[in-house]
């Protein structure tokens, strides 16, 4: 492990996350496409050369190998898993279909299926899968336009070529890390939308998105739409994210611990560092390209080798500003997007936490819920053994009082069927000529009324008490044994997929600084290779007149002095 490594929390020692199968729900391939429809295609903002250059995230050496799979629910399944690099391609496209003004949809390529998806339909498919899978780091797809940018732009906002070109890239990669985790990867909805031959809304509106709860923490967590799920989960409370834990888990505070830091140091110092760079990088840019344009002018009023010098000198500036104008292309694409990616990473690991929080606080509540009615049920169970007690000494002492007795106080033989029977006389029940108590409404009447007419007997409310504190003490039981089982694969899937994004972190990272030196080596190398040249052109400028009278009268009056100092000499002799 790296010396910087060894105090992360992300790195711990437990079970890897082991790839589930994909959803049994199949969808019928052969279903006709969509007509074609009339759309015009978005142009990207000028790369200058950067298509050179691959997409972020590469694949990289981090990437851990797909498990063997034989049987695939779909040509798409068949396609991610094929063993091959496979890599999903996005495009943006103005269109108007189904609708009665313009909007942008964007083009997913993926082997040799193409669908197509509105921004919109991205962020349903990542809601879906964060339900699917509420213990896993589901990636993040880009922010959507602030209120400001759509004061600025107003109706221009959604059509701004930056804001689509870049979109665009962090759905790509948005995909990309879909495609490539062990787990996503195999999920058919998923699939789906990459296929492209099925509506949307059908996919948000069959199983197994249909199927999901109202309230995740009250399904199982390893699938939460599991319709044969114990009628325990029904009586797990529901939490709040603030509540306390009595025993919490050092190891998952500590991540949160470190998730905060984390989340610190990147929206914090090194966005704001890297947005107030790279204005400063295109002030330069606009300013070099405003200096080249008028060095070329000037060179026009002059003549000879001094025009060509001045007209290279702004040829070397026009360089500059090119060069920095694909630096901050590749920055933004390299540095800016993928730091600002992570800050969308660190909420979410956060959320992630909360959810386990919030499972772990369930498991708690549930004890305590358990332990609570099992006291109460030991009370009722201690009050009726006391009033079976105090029935059966009654029922002695009633029988004793009743039966006749001789002159010498035994017993008589007359007539003892109701001694023999343990009779008691039947309890009084309640009047049924009740008289109005004065000053009392309409309801307290009513209700004074059906508390006459119920025949309140404490033992058998007593006795229905003790039965139902059973039952709810067996589904309480059957509760806690299901939360145990959840806050059990809660814990370890979630530090395996944190162990997981550690990895794919330290990678990224690494790709992200490698990128930016070699940005800069090019942009060094390009204005050094143009400024050599503008030097040369430089250097053929002949020598001032001025300069070379200077040289003259440097030569001769050297002569003089030296004269000078030869006749001191010798008349001093």
């Amino acid at each position: 492990m790296d010396p910087y490594e060894t105090e992360n929390p992300f790195e711990e020692d437990t079970d890897r996350v082991q790839s589930e199968a994909s959803s049994a729900y199949r969808v019928n391939l052969s279903a006709p496409s969509s007509p074609p429809s009339q759309s015009s295609r978005i142009p990207s903002s000028p790369s200058l050369g950067s298509a050179s250059r691959p997409a972020f995230p590469s694949s990289g050496s981090h990437r851990q190998p797909q498990a063997y799979k034989s049987d695939f629910c779909c040509t798409r399944d068949q396609w991610l898993h094929s063993g091959e690099e496979v890599e999903i391609i996005t495009d943006a496209l103005k269109t108007s279909v189904n609708s009665s003004s313009t909007y942008i949809t964007y083009v997913i390529k993926s082997g040799t299926a193409e669908a197509q998806h509105r921004y919109s339909e991205f962020e349903s498919l990542r809601t879906s899968l964060a339900r699917l899978y509420p213990t896993l780091i589901i990636p993040p797809i880009p922010s959507k336009q602030t209120i400001g940018d759509y004061a600025v732009k107003q109706a221009k906002a959604k059509e701004d070529a930056a804001m689509i070109a870049r979109r665009k890239r962090m759905l790509q990669t948005f995909l990309n890390r879909i495609a490539r985790h062990p787990i996503l990867s195999n999920e058919h909805v998923f699939h789906r939308f990459l296929d492209g031959e099925v509506s949307w809304t059908e996919v948000l509106h069959s199983p197994p998105l249909s199927l999901l709860p109202t309230n995740i923490l009250k399904a199982p967590s390893h699938n939460p739409t599991d319709q044969n799920a114990s009628p325990g989960y029904t009586a797990l409370p529901n939490p709040s994210a603030t509540h306390a834990l009595r025993r919490p888990d050092q190891r998952f505070l500590d991540s949160e611990v470190f998730t905060n830091k984390f989340a610190a140091h990147l929206s914090g110092p090194m966005e704001k560092v890297t947005r107030r760079t790279m204005k400063r990088w295109s002030d330069s840019s606009h300013d070099h390209a405003e200096l080249g344009a008028a060095l070329n002018g000037f060179s026009l009023n002059e003549s000879g080798q001094l025009s060509s010098a001045i007209e290279k000198t702004g040829q070397a500036v026009d360089a500059t500003y090119m060069s920095t104008t694909l630096l901050l292309q590749e920055l933004e694409q390299n540095w800016a997007e993928p730091l600002h990616e992570y800050t969308q990473f660190a909420t979410i690991i956060k959320k992630l936490l909360v959810y386990r929080h919030q499972k772990h606080v369930q498991y708690e509540m549930t004890q305590e819920n358990l332990e609570a009615k099992r006291e109460q049920l030991e009370e009722l169970e201690k009050s009726e053994h006391a009033a079976r007690r105090l029935e059966e000494a009654l029922g002695r002492g009633r029988t004793s009082a009743d039966s006749p007795r001789t002159e010498d106080g035994t017993p008589s033989s007359g007539d003892n069927s109701r001694a023999d029977t343990g009779y008691l006389p039947p309890h009084p029940g309640p009047n049924p000529v009740r008289r109005r108590a004065p000053g009392m409404g309409f309801l307290s009447a009513l209700s004074y009324t059906l508390h006459g007419m119920m025949d309140v007997d404490p033992a058998t409310a007593r006795r229905n008490a003790i039965s139902k504190a059973r039952e709810q003490i067996s589904l309480l039981e059957d509760a806690l044994h299901l939360s145990a089982q959840d806050l059990k694969y809660s814990s370890s899937t979630i530090q395996a997929d944190l162990d997981r994004f550690q990895r794919q972190k330290v990678a990224d990272i690494r790709e992200m600084a490698i990128s930016m030196a070699k940005s800069h080596r090019d942009w060094c190398k390009k204005n050094l290779e143009a400024w050599e040249e503008a030097k040369r052109e430089v250097e053929k400028i002949p020598d001032h007149p001025n300069r070379m009278l200077e040289e003259i009268v440097e030569d001769s009056g050297g002569v003089a002095n030296g004269s000078r100092e030869s006749t001191s000499t010798i008349d001093g002799h």
